[in-house]
């Protein structure tokens, strides 16, 4: 192989390796598909939002997070209106925040089996008497324990013990809310879905108050948020948040269920 056929063939691996599949679901049709996942099987559904889109870009590990995930909702509609201006695609939008909240309010069922990873016990007692869940089983693992290998095991053994579940919401922050999800994958003895939705739990209990529904359609529900929590969120949304627009030429984004534009 020449030099140039190499270069070639490493800009093609690298090209593959940034291509971002999305699976082409609103919110209705994603909770159907959900309400039919049932509990023989695995799978982990990731929410990519703009932070995450920088992540995948710069990180070979969060890649493999994404490849390996059942489902890829896309979380934000401000990336998604980007992506139809510079890429001329339409993707659904799925937000983790209103998935999370769907599958509470319109799918589980009392006698469900539900794992929680992450939030305060207060929150789970909330939801178990808010949806009248009977099997809810809650674990908030400890601050940094993604670099505590007793942590993990202990987190991933408590999931694994409670399977076969209907649902476990993951709420631990990204990306070890992935990884975590990705390590039941490759262990093998978890059945059900998991999802990786982040802060949902803290907006389905009112620990995070949520934008305005017409900020939320417009995509500026990241203003929102840093509006309300400018010392958390500058450094995602002012200092690192940019990058994306420098990563968007580069995205190959790749609809599983695509629509072409009309119109």
């Amino acid at each position: 192989m020449t030099l140039a056929q190499s270069a070639d063939a490493r800009a093609d691996r690298e090209a593959r390796e940034r291509e971002l599949i999305l699976d082409d679901y609103n919110l209705d049709q994603f909770l159907e598909v959900a309400a039919g996942f049932g509990t023989g099987r695995y799978g982990y559904v990731v929410t990519p939002n703009v932070d995450h889109i920088i992540q995948f870009h710069e990180s070979r590990d969060f890649r493999t997070l994404y490849a390996n995930a059942a489902y890829v909702l896309l979380d934000s509609r401000f990336a998604a209106h980007l992506l139809r201006l510079v890429h001329g695609i339409r993707v659904g939008v799925c937000t983790g925040s209103d998935l999370t909240a769907g599958l509470f309010q319109r799918v589980m069922q009392p006698a469900d089996r539900i794992v929680v990873i992450g939030g305060s016990p207060a929150q789970a007692n909330q939801l178990r008497e808010r949806f009248g869940l009977s099997d809810l089983r809650h674990h908030n693992p400890p601050m940094g324990f993604i670099d505590d290998a007793a942590a993990v095991e202990h987190c991933l053994d408590f999931i694994e013990k409670a399977s076969p579940f209907r649902f476990c919401v993951m709420a631990v922050g990204t990306p070890r809310q992935e990884v975590l999800a990705l390590r039941l994958a490759q262990r093998g003895i978890a059945r059900g879905l998991v999802l990786c939705t982040g802060a949902a739990l803290n907006f389905l209990t009112g620990a995070e108050q949520r934008a305005p529904a017409w900020m939320q359609c417009a995509g500026l529900e990241w203003l929102y948020r840093l509006l309300r929590s400018p010392r958390r969120l500058a450094g995602r949304y002012l200092v690192r948040g940019p990058r994306f627009f420098a990563y968007l030429g580069r995205t190959r984004p790749t609809l599983r269920y695509g629509r072409p534009i009309t119109g």
